[in-house]
């Protein structure tokens, strides 16, 4: 088949894999894919891999300024008649890259319902204090503030912040004291840094259909 032939199905997929991957998604703003494999494989329902990149996305009320992503070799069903529906995979696949949240977004998120009781447990386990107040990034460094009753003005401490066993370890600077955040057992972070005001993470996840 030659690569004319197979454009129409290769535009099918991208076209599936997009409403996939918005479906995944509460918000994506810009997106842009692409799709490896040979025209065989594509009649075949398969692909070497896709990469992505999206900006301003928001997965499960969490909002991502970037997300850079690229699979493991996919298993996919589409329906040439159909060319609406969403892709499905019919295998779960791997997936590698990076996402960067900025520090205004993350403070905003964690004051919401969904991500409120992540604030909580932070400013629990590193100040032992509740409730959070409000959480920044300054260059490298976390920094986190708790309401105290007694007094108007809240109780300030400074974080680093590295990968560790696979999700995220937060250290108190002056008393050394850490925490590593929950984690989803599909996901596992590989590296995470603070720089410019941005939490960066590479990692890599599992996918299940």
């Amino acid at each position: 088949m030659n690569a004319t032939s197979s454009g129409p199905l290769l535009q099918l997929l991208s076209n599936g894999l997009q409403l996939w991957i918005r479906s995944q998604c509460d918000e994506v703003g810009e997106l842009k894919l692409n799709l490896q494999g040979s025209a065989l494989q594509l009649l075949r329902g398969k692909l070497d891999g896709v990469s992505l990149t999206a900006r301003k996305v928001s997965f499960q009320k969490l909002p991502l300024l970037l997300a850079e992503l690229k699979t493991g070799a996919l298993r996919a069903h589409i329906n040439p008649s159909q060319p609406g529906q969403p892709i499905q995979f019919s295998h779960p696949f791997n997936i590698d890259g990076e996402v960067v949240l900025s520090g205004a977004d993350l403070n905003r998120a964690l004051a919401t319902d969904r991500w409120m009781w992540l604030g909580d447990l932070l400013s629990e386990q590193l100040m032992g204090l509740t409730p959070l107040r409000s959480l920044s990034i300054d260059d490298d460094l976390l920094e986190l503030q708790a309401a105290v009753i007694a007094t108007q003005d809240p109780v300030r401490a400074r974080f680093g912040l590295q990968a560790s066993e696979g999700t995220i370890q937060i250290t108190h600077l002056e008393t050394g004291k850490s925490f590593s955040l929950p984690m989803d057992p599909g996901i596992h972070i590989q590296n995470a840094h603070l720089k410019a005001g941005q939490l960066i993470l590479q990692g890599k996840s599992i996918i299940s259909p």
